[in-house]
């Protein structure tokens, strides 16, 4: 019997089992589907990470290192290139089908789980991209790994769907690996990269950006031979007599990430249709009780410290779950007496998580992370009660979808909430001259 199972070997996995480590935990089990542990960080050769959590830059398969050495000093079993097929809740727990090449078909028993599996990307199917369908189609993710893992170019003349971070980076990736990138497209009116990609990615290697368009027609028998863009209106339907022709022989979707949640799901994990992902409490505890999430399982990051804060919480928060042997009332803490807030997106927000709150259980403040729908100028955030009261406002020079926001709700001001809690976006008006 384990007294943890976290399934997912990248930066949440690695982070919520050192938690759990240091918080007592002594028999804790990491199941990873890769044959190494760091998950998408392996493929991350670029640099920027780690500025947050370890206060200097550093590559990805760097920042994951830092924590496989954390690891090494624990007593945290691992099981590499292991796939987790189905977690079953119990009345004392869950039990883990799972298979590998060295163990076999195995079941394992634990008092908790965390699910840390991270997101995956959404394909031409997704999107529905018309056409024929040549070789030279890739995922931007998929074309990443190629190219910095397994050592293979994709192609030589590219365009790029997408403005996400990742197909904002692998523009710079692959120019530098000696390809010609013709364009970056974007259906929406924004980008939805972090603005320093944008800036270093894009406009230090005078790489177009063209927002809302979108590719209407990917042309090719054997291989890409052309791709067709239009532009689009306001409701991202493509504009006749806008088409604009780029001979290339490699198209690289980065239409957005999706958590993969096909486990949750089997768990009988209740999922937020905002972000795709578990609805978790401020401890990252799911609708069931012992199972918890963490990482890009449960919304989509745009830096990996912010991964490892929040995957560190999920960790200490099964440390907690076992020790204090709440696996043994075969059900939730909550009570009927039990006070709970709710928290809903507003005005310019497009989710919020964790989505509800348990005051009696937050020590000093809860995190609420959120992202906006729009690109806003200077602005508040704003937090209304049931009644639609103001009760915090956070001021903040910019924000964009691209970039998830935090605010920090203090323990006091939540024992004065009553009723849920609202999260909208205000801009400010402009000053008059």
């Amino acid at each position: 019997m384990y007294e943890l199972i976290v399934i997912g070997g990248g930066p949440a996995g690695l982070a919520a089992a050192c938690a759990a480590w240091e918080k007592g935990l002594r028999k804790i089990l990491i199941v990873e589907r890769d044959q190494e542990l760091g998950g998408i960080l392996n493929q991350c050769i670029h640099n920027g990470f780690g500025l947050h959590h370890f206060k200097e830059e550093l590559t990805g398969p760097e920042y994951a290192g830092r924590f496989i050495e954390l690891l090494k000093q624990t007593g945290v079993e691992v099981r590499l290139d292991t796939m987790a097929l189905d977690v079953v809740p119990e009345e004392s727990g869950a039990s883990v089908h799972m298979v590998g090449k060295s163990a076999g078909y195995r079941i394992e028993q634990t008092r908790a789980v965390i699910l840390a599996m991270g997101c995956r990307e959404r394909t031409r199917g997704a999107i529905g991209i018309p056409g024929t369908r040549p070789a030279g189609v890739f995922t931007a993710g998929a074309a990443q790994r190629y190219v910095n893992m397994e050592g293979w170019m994709p192609g030589s003349r590219v365009v790029i769907l997408g403005s996400g971070d990742i197909g904002l980076i692998m523009a710079r990736r692959m120019t530098l690996e000696g390809a010609k990138v013709l364009a970056c497209v974007e259906v929406m009116p924004y980008s939805g990269g972090l603005n320093r990609n944008i800036v270093q990615c894009l406009h230090d290697y005078d790489i177009p950006l063209y927002l809302s368009h979108t590719v209407t027609d990917i042309r090719g028998k054997n291989r890409v031979e052309q791709v067709v863009v239009s532009k689009v209106d306001e409701r991202r339907n493509p504009i006749p007599g806008t088409e604009m022709v780029f001979d290339c022989d490699t198209l690289l979707l980065s239409v957005g990430l999706i958590p993969e949640n096909e486990l949750s799901r089997q768990a009988g994990v209740e999922i937020d249709p905002r972000t795709n992902g578990p609805v978790v409490w401020q401890d990252m505890e799911t609708s069931l009780p012992g199972v918890f999430a963490c990482g890009n399982v449960a919304h989509v990051h745009d830096l990996v410290d912010f991964v490892t804060e929040e995957s560190r919480r999920a960790g200490e928060s099964a440390a907690d779950y076992v020790q204090n042997r709440r696996w043994a009332e075969g059900k939730t803490v909550l009570t009927g007496d039990t006070r709970i807030i709710r928290i809903k997106n507003g005005d310019g927000v497009t989710y919020t998580l964790p989505q509800q709150i348990e005051p009696e259980r937050v020590e000093k403040a809860c995190t609420v992370a959120f992202r906006v729908n729009r690109i806003c100028g200077p602005s508040r955030i704003v937090v209304t009660d049931g009644a639609g009261q103001r009760i915090a406002a956070f001021n903040r020079d910019r924000l964009a979808p691209g970039e998830m926001e935090r605010i920090a709700l203090p323990r006091v001001l939540l024992d004065r909430i009553v009723g849920d809690v609202t999260v909208s976006v205000a801009e400010k008006e402009a000053e008059p001259a």
